[in-house]
């Protein structure tokens, strides 16, 4: 299934978020937050210094959306909308055709991240494709895998895990070709 561009770029952005707050820390100073913010299109208010603390707070439970089942998600995703009183609005801005606004650019980076998350949930949920979620398959990694890929191929959190599970596989060809 295709997503929206909109829902596939939040669900990106949302677990890059989630992965970075694992080993090593990619979200430690401003400077991260400023090219997440830019990375992945945020609209609204550039983040300012004081956004990266409720940034980082945000993480474990952007993570913990991932982590759930299906029926799981539906409260957190409520929880999330409820909380920043969300109102839908159809928009279209910055060359991006018609999508979903749920809250207003002026409000924190933070807040803006779980409304979109949330909202590109909503979608994941009513087309039940929460099996486009998972864990990365690197032994040693506790990374989340979003794989929007077509044929669901989609192993690895980052490219760092896909570059690693190479080596490793490219070492092991070449150990048993050894004499």
């Amino acid at each position: 299934m295709a997503f929206a561009h909109d829902t596939t770029e939040a669900l990106e952005a949302a677990a890059f978020l989630a992965n970075s707050e694992l080993e090593p820390d990619t979200m430690t100073d401003f400077d991260h937050l400023e090219a997440f913010f830019d990375d992945f299109h945020y609209s609204g208010s550039h983040p300012v210094p004081q956004d990266l603390e409720q940034v980082r707070a945000i993480r474990a439970r952007v993570r913990a959306l991932f982590k759930a089942s299906r029926d799981q998600a539906v409260p957190l995703v409520n929880a999330i909308l409820a909380q920043q009183q969300a109102l839908p609005q159809v928009v279209r801005h910055d060359g991006v055709d018609w999508h979903i606004h749920a809250t207003s650019d002026d409000r924190p980076l933070a807040e803006r991240i779980l409304v979109e998350t949330a909202m590109a949930l909503i979608d994941v949920i009513r087309a039940d494709e929460f099996q486009r979620f998972g864990d990365c398959e690197m032994d040693d990694c506790d990374g989340v895998v979003v794989d929007l890929s077509r044929n669901r191929s989609r192993k690895y959190c980052s490219v760092t895990c896909t570059n690693r599970a190479a080596q490793a596989a490219y070492r092991a060809r070449q150990a048993e070709e050894a004499p």
